[in-house]
């Protein structure tokens, strides 16, 4: 068995405001994770709800970082307590389970932590209050998604512009071509307003029907700077 098979390993998504994502990144590398992506969105909540996710009509950078669970929650702790999340508007970071990981050249240096004590866990929310739901659809569209999914409950999301790698070709997801004109719908929902605001997404955007879009939901482990 491979030491990539012997180790769990998590995704860490952080929404922060625009030009904090590279530091946010530099910081991740001191905390052992080694390398990340960084995602241009905006945020689309308003009015007093915005003290759910902590985000503006504004430009926000969604970070993506991948380590095995260990040093993921180790990162995560102190990435928390260098940009303070728990502070209203100061961004959110969830963690969601990651089932293989190949490529990742510098895995071996994860597993070398030598800090293995035990993590503040009342600072996170508990592993099964949140799901993330991911919406793709047209450009133009990401707009009618949330207000769909705010029909249903939900408190904001963010959107994400969504491009191919170049001219000629474009980025898949789920079989799905990701080209410019797409835009993708990130929307954290407690878990028991995720079937009703998917309900409301699927009809109103007719995802049943061919190109409409797609929608695929995620659990997520642990939360930072989400407010109930």
């Amino acid at each position: 068995m491979s030491n990539a098979e012997m180790f769990e390993f998590e995704q860490i998504c952080i929404i922060v405001n625009f030009g904090l994502g590279s530091k946010v990144l530099r910081a991740a590398r001191n905390y052992g994770i080694s390398g990340g992506t960084v995602l241009l969105g905006k945020g689309t909540v308003h009015s007093r709800i915005l003290d759910f996710l902590g985000i503006y009509d504004i430009r926000k950078e969604i970070i993506l970082l991948v380590a095995d669970k260990k040093t993921a929650q180790q990162a995560l702790e102190k990435l928390d307590q260098e940009f303070k999340f728990e502070k209203p508007h100061h961004g959110i970071a969830f963690t969601m389970s990651v089932r293989s990981l190949i490529g990742k050249r510098t895995y071996k240096d994860s597993c070398n932590l030598a800090d293995s004590s035990n993590l503040a866990e009342e600072r996170g929310a508990d592993d099964t209050m949140y799901h993330a739901i991911y919406v793709i659809v047209d450009r133009g569209k990401a707009e009618y998604v949330i207000d769909a999914a705010t029909r249903a409950g939900s408190k904001g999301g963010t959107i994400i512009n969504a491009r191919g790698a170049g001219v000629h070709e474009t980025g898949k997801l789920f079989s799905m071509d990701i080209e410019p004109e797409k835009e993708i719908v990130l929307i954290l929902a407690e878990k028991e307003h995720t079937e009703p605001i998917v309900a409301s997404i699927r009809e109103e955007l007719k995802l049943d029907e061919p190109g409409k879009g797609i929608l695929f939901i995620q659990d997520v482990n642990k939360t930072y700077g989400l407010y109930r």
